[in-house]
């Protein structure tokens, strides 16, 4: 037997350790082929002058084309029979990444659980994505939902593990040499600033971007993320290709351009959850949730949830009374970023 099948979810036991296949060398070509797929403007991502003017020593690759990179490198150990991805935590984005660094990705299995129906089960499991110098790059905590082979295989020991809801703000960490004493807010595409945002405040981001079948399939082959849910229209009783949900991740970020132009930098993702299935077709909206407020070392960190909806509406109604999440929401994402303060804040 020359193929794999991949792995099932009896396949799985707590403790394992995979080292993924093939690490993958990052190039401008990813970023420019990222803001061809999202409308993402943050300036700090697309210009070498305006990350040296915030004290880098180049533009970085955006913070998320790393963490579809490094989840992408996951995939054929851990969810090439997946039914869905299911949520995030404990993401902390440790350094940047420029062109000509290369990546590889390293996962422990942290828990299983099998649903009820004894024809799946979940997978925890924590990756860490590592450079050419065996620096870890980025951590994050994900739960998979994964298909059984063998439907008599024996259930395993249940394992949940503990999570943190939110990382704190003594975890995060800047990028060496980031300054934004000299931040132009002009060409950044917006004034508002740290002082700005006050906790509470609900932010609608206004446009929409309509899902198409070939971008999607592009984007999670770009991230060489080979989970057959994505692909195969013989994989779900509808027929539907399922949309990866790092590509609502993107594009719901790319949309919150509007309001939040100065968000600069992703530091960590606290939690996340991919609340109902999105396909091709689907138009997606985002508004965004001021839920705190901190600094570190001179630059201002904002907690944000941002919600991405296949409902344009200018209401902000999350979940049910009954505390489901709304059938038109797709996902509810928790995550920090860094902004820029004034010199009077």
């Amino acid at each position: 037997m020359k193929i794999t099948r991949g792995n099932f979810f009896e396949d799985f036991l707590v403790g394992q350790v995979f080292d993924h296949a093939v690490p993958r060398t990052i190039s401008g070509g990813e970023r420019a082929l990222y803001q061809a797929l999202y409308p993402s403007r943050f300036a700090l991502y697309s210009s070498d002058e305006f990350a040296r003017g915030c004290g880098l020593p180049s533009s970085p690759i955006e913070d998320l084309i790393v963490f579809h990179l490094v989840l992408g490198k996951t995939v054929p150990d851990i969810s090439l029979n997946a039914v869905a991805n299911l949520g995030y935590a404990e993401c902390r984005f440790l350094m940047p990444v420029f062109a000509g660094d290369t990546l590889r990705a390293r996962s422990e299995i942290i828990g299983v659980k099998q649903n009820s129906n004894g024809k799946s089960g979940v997978v925890w499991l924590r990756t860490a994505g590592l450079n050419q110098r065996d620096e870890i790059v980025l951590k994050f905590v994900r739960w998979v939902m994964v298909r059984k082979n063998n439907l008599d295989a024996p259930m395993p020991e249940t394992v949940i593990p503990e999570l943190a809801s939110t990382v704190a703000p003594d975890d995060l960490i800047l990028p060496e040499g980031l300054d934004f004493d000299n931040y132009d807010f002009t060409l950044a595409g917006e004034t508002h600033r740290f002082a700005d945002y006050k906790i509470g405040e609900k932010i609608d981001h206004i446009d929409g971007v309509t899902l198409s079948q070939a971008e999607h399939m592009m984007a999670t082959r770009l991230w060489q993320n080979t989970a057959k849910v994505h692909f195969d229209t013989s994989q779900r009783p509808d027929g539907r290709p399922l949309i990866y949900g790092g590509h609502i991740i993107s594009m719901a970020r790319a949309l919150s351009f509007n309001g939040l132009a100065n968000a600069q930098m992703v530091l960590a993702i606290n939690s996340g959850s991919h609340a109902n299935p999105c396909f091709a077709g689907d138009t997606v909206w985002a508004w965004s949730e001021v839920l705190d407020k901190t600094e570190i070392n001179g630059i201002g960190a904002l907690r944000l949830r941002l919600v991405a909806t296949n409902r344009n509406s200018s209401g902000f109604d999350l979940k049910t009374d009954a505390g489901k999440y709304q059938p038109h929401i797709l996902l509810d994402l928790n995550y920090w970023v860094a902004i820029p303060k004034s010199k009077d804040d």
